[in-house]
């Protein structure tokens, strides 16, 4: 987008300066025009832009995870560390050069609703044809059906890239994808037949249609039905709300997949089964063919995302088919929520990081005050405003914690890897607990981090923040739905402290904790790091005091885990990203001296646990007073 120049639908015109970084609007109406020259004074308009963080990205992948270990599990033999380094470079230019420009078009435009029929904001199509003739939908799907079988890791990156440089866009790929895994696991070998070729090269899209009006996050109150047609289908009826790209003009058809009840089901999620219902019933040569009874009641009119269609979707007797067993629908289900789970916490990463960008760019530019320590741009009328503390605050806020959540959530990918790949049981086993035990917390920390980092961002705008035009309110509105769907975030605090930890008698805390303690004690061998150790090592005891005592109030008052789940949560992640800074100072420390990313870890570790990771003992005394001061009042006192 630097250096460029596109029409926006509101006829404004970015025209861009690459090298300075300043970039203004031209406003073009009837035969006047008027540009006005970027000054350091900063009368013009910021435009928002997206670069990928390639060099943090290999980072991570080489220097801290050592992905290139992926290349000895069975059927990963050719993903080298270069294949996939080059695989996501050019992922960074789909985003960067068709994506990112079309998301503030698309939020101005949003998604329009006509007669049952969606149509995307312009340029959406075009951007979606090139999206699948770069063959991006099937680049983790099994070969079997058309895939390139790459790790899933190389997945876990294209969300953050997608998701910074366009949320709404990311959404409509992002359902197939995880239809795709569901059907891989759960579909039959004729619903794989029929189906799965056309959702790996995403020419049709998917989604999955839960929520009812009358039932959010309790599934088991649904209503929607299925009873058998004769022939092997069934007739399914009933309304979803909220359904995410339920309708759109990208592709020609949409494979729904719909939780539903049959005539004997039992009460509660026990009764509930899965069912495949496409739009349109495909022909024998695969194409789509007549309608089915499916239809989009409307579209939602949303704070943010808006050039993705949310959707009531209407099913009326619509043929579908069912996948897995009947009443284990929630089973299969699962495993497409829990990869939309962490595909929603790279969102949080994805905005924090477009809004980290952008912000560390507009106070560069920006000019206001001195700094304390005299001018440090004399011949100009004010210094940029990266030089005041506050603002050094807020941008390092975000860099610490933009990436520890990278290192965090590619860490889980590699783990995903690890669990269906790996040769060994006790490694996949282990692997499968770990990504279990992160799943809600990916989920809910990256959120509320990638909204409180947009907000930061746009603090640092200040006025211009609060402008349209400058991007970053779009960022917040964007970031804020994260926190909400795939289950709430105090529904993952919930299945963490109430779940996963108590499960199997502690055993997935153990081994995450042991990985943890091992780390540490290797970092502790470099006396300069020291400090950075015992700081993250008081944390890690605190995680594992509040642990056990928590457990234990709450054998003896339910209410103990819903009224401190969400500190509980908070804690373990920052202790979480706090032992991933140990491990990237310990590298950066290995290269002291070098030039490049790994030279301002050490840095950036001390600053997370310095001024980030003290929060730990203020959540933890708020998780120490449990129960008693949340539920204490009467409720008719509200």
């Amino acid at each position: 987008m630097a250096g460029g120049s596109f029409l926006l639908a509101d006829g404004l015109v970015n025209d861009g300066d690459a090298k300075s970084g300043v970039f203004y609007w031209k406003v073009r109406r009837g035969d006047r025009s008027r540009a006005p020259a970027p000054t350091n004074s900063f009368n013009v308009r910021f435009m928002p832009t997206y670069r990928a963080p390639l060099a943090d990205i290999r980072f991570v992948l080489e220097d801290l995870l050592d992905v290139g270990q992926l290349a000895t599990l069975p059927g990963y033999a050719d993903a080298t560390p270069d294949v996939l380094v080059a695989v996501i470079e050019e992922a960074a230019k789909l985003c960067e050069d068709v994506l990112a420009p079309l998301n503030q078009p698309g939020d101005a435009e949003g998604c329009h609703y006509e007669q049952g029929a969606v149509r995307t904001p312009r340029g959406f199509r075009d951007a979606y044809s090139a999206f699948i003739q770069g063959g991006w939908p099937a680049m983790v799907a099994t070969p079997d059906f058309g895939g390139q079988g790459l790790p899933k890791i190389s997945h876990v990156v294209l969300d953050e890239l997608l998701c910074a440089s366009n949320l709404s866009f990311s959404m409509y790929p992002l359902l197939g994808h995880g239809a795709v895994g569901a059907l891989e696991r759960w579909g039959d070998d004729e619903l794989k037949r029929r189906f799965l070729p056309r959702l790996v090269d995403g020419s049709w899209a998917g989604t999955m249609c839960l929520t009812e009006p009358h039932a959010g996050t309790d599934l088991g109150m649904i209503r929607t039905r299925a009873v058998p047609a004769g022939d092997g289908a069934y007739l399914v009826t009933g309304t979803k709300i909220f359904i995410s790209a339920g309708e759109h003009d990208l592709t020609d058809n949409i494979i729904h997949l719909v939780l539903a009840r049959l005539p004997d089901a039992p009460p509660g999620t026990k009764g509930i089964s899965l069912f495949l219902v496409p739009k349109r019933l495909p022909t024998d040569e695969g194409t789509a063919g007549s309608p089915n009874g499916v239809t989009c009641g409307s579209i939602e009119h949303k704070m943010g995302i808006r050039a993705n269609a949310t959707c009531v979707m209407n099913f009326e007797n619509a043929r579908g088919w069912l996948v897995s067993e009947p009443h284990k629908g929630m089973r299969a289900m699962f495993t497409m929520m829990n990869g939309a789970r962490l595909g929603v916490g790279m969102q949080g990463l994805g905005l924090a990081e477009v809004s980290y960008q952008n912000a560390v760019a507009y106070t560069r530019e920006r000019l206001q005050g001195r700094s304390a320590r005299g001018p440090a741009m004399p011949n100009a009328e004010a210094d940029p405003i990266i030089v005041h503390p506050d603002v050094r605050r807020m941008l390092m806020t975000m860099k610490a914690h933009v990436e520890g959540m990278r290192a965090l959530t590619y860490w889980v990918g590699t783990l995903i890897d690890v669990e269906e790949r790996h040769p060994d049981a006790g490694r996949r086993e282990e692997a499968a607990d770990l990504v279990a035990l992160m799943t809600p917390v990916i989920k809910a920390f990256c959120t509320d981090l990638g909204f409180e980092m947009a907000n930061l961002a746009l603090q640092c705008f200040g006025g211009h923040g609060y402008i349209r035009e400058y991007g970053m309110e779009q960022f917040v509105r964007d970031a804020r739905i994260a926190q909400i769907y795939e289950g709430t975030n105090g529904v993952q605090a919930m299945d963490l402290l109430g779940r996963k930890v108590p499960e199997g008698d502690g055993r997935l805390v153990r081994r995450f904790v042991a990985i943890v303690e091992r780390d540490l004690a290797a970092a502790a061998e470099l006396p300069t790091l020291v400090p950075i150790v015992e700081r993250v090592r008081d944390a890690v005891e605190r995680l594992e005091r509040v642990t056990g005592t928590t457990l234990a109030r709450a054998a003896k008052n339910p209410d103990e885990i819903g009224a401190v789940a969400a500190e509980y949560l908070r804690l373990f992640g920052l202790v979480a990203v706090g032992w991933m800074w140990t491990r990237m100072a310990q590298i950066g420390e290995s290269k002291a001296g070098s030039a490049g990313v790994a030279a301002s870890k050490r840095s950036t570790a001390e600053f997370f646990v310095t001024k980030l990771l003290p929060e730990t003992q203020s959540l933890a005394a708020r998780i120490d007073a449990g129960a008693a001061p949340v539920m204490a009042l009467d409720a008719t006192a509200f």
